[in-house]
């Protein structure tokens, strides 16, 4: 039995996911390393979760539509430098179709960070990789890390994928601040949760990350507004749910979860379709 000892586990937990999809014949993304990455370990953690891989749908929609986003801006917004926050066990680096020309920095904690760059050693990154070891949490050596790359950088798309749901309100809103700081810093993708989804997946998995001192934490009431106040307005917002239907993921029983949000109030269905999301964020 293998269970999440620390945050980086979960990293391994969504490689697996990746793995899945990517041995589909019918796959919407292609991952060739992220069983490699995920390891025997990873497997384990998923198969001693609650329904650990009846669940996958939505982490496997959510990077599918975290690929779009990225592509999209690379090529429609400019971007020159994708900043990858709590990078974990993602090769997009090495897996997307990438201009050579793009820089690439994936920012993790020093263990997870090594542990991904060893096994991938041979294989080429498709862009201008950089990989570096910082303690987010660390709020100088973040500001720094900012400002140095806002400095070097005209247009930079700051990625989060599975990070804030995993730190507070006022942490969150830290991020926002520092990143805002930085002009260069022109989007941000994140995935973002609803307080009732928040109350689901403590209730689902809750035991398995706070083993590994892990907690789901931000689900804030006011959706996207919340980052208004640190200078950053929500430019698109992607319903994990829409998207799942039309990529092909739904989760078993959707179609009646549909049909009963149309039985709905309009500000109901709302809810129902923002219970998760991938929001591209801009600066206001």
């Amino acid at each position: 039995m293998s269970q999440i000892e620390n945050i980086s586990d979960t990293a391994r937990w969504v490689a697996v996911y990746r793995a899945m999809e990517t041995a589909r014949p019918d796959a919407i993304f292609r991952d060739p390393f992220a069983a490699r990455l995920a390891g025997e370990k990873g497997e384990a953690i998923v198969d001693n979760m609650k329904r650990g891989r009846a669940m996958a749908w939505a982490m496997i929609v959510r990077t599918a539509v975290f690929d779009e986003t990225i592509l999209d801006r690379i090529r429609n917004g400019g971007v020159d430098t994708v900043l990858n926050l709590a990078a974990g066990l993602d090769a997009r680096a090495w897996r997307m179709p990438l201009p050579p020309t793009l820089r690439w920095i994936d920012v993790d904690l020093p263990e997870i960070l090594e542990y991904k760059v060893q096994t991938l050693r041979g294989e080429k990154p498709a862009c201008q990789y950089e990989a570096v070891k910082v303690d987010l949490t660390d709020a100088a050596k973040r500001r720094a890390l900012f400002s140095q790359i806002g400095a070097q950088s005209s247009r930079v798309l700051v990625v989060t994928e599975g990070l804030v749901i995993y730190l507070t309100a006022e942490q969150v809103g830290a991020l926002a601040s520092d990143l805002h700081a930085a002009p260069s810093f022109q989007w941000w993708v994140l995935d973002i949760a609803s307080p009732r989804l928040l109350v689901m997946m403590r209730k689902m998995w809750g035991k398995s990350v706070q083993a590994g001192n892990a907690p789901f934490q931000f689900a804030p009431a006011d959706g996207t507004k919340f980052f208004e106040r640190f200078g950053w307005r929500e430019r698109e917002f992607r319903s994990n749910m829409d998207e799942a239907r039309r990529l092909g993921r739904e989760m078993r029983m959707m179609w009646l979860f549909r049909l009963m949000s149309r039985l709905r109030s309009k500000h109901v269905r709302e809810e129902f379709r923002r219970f998760a999301g991938s929001v591209l964020l801009e600066r206001a």
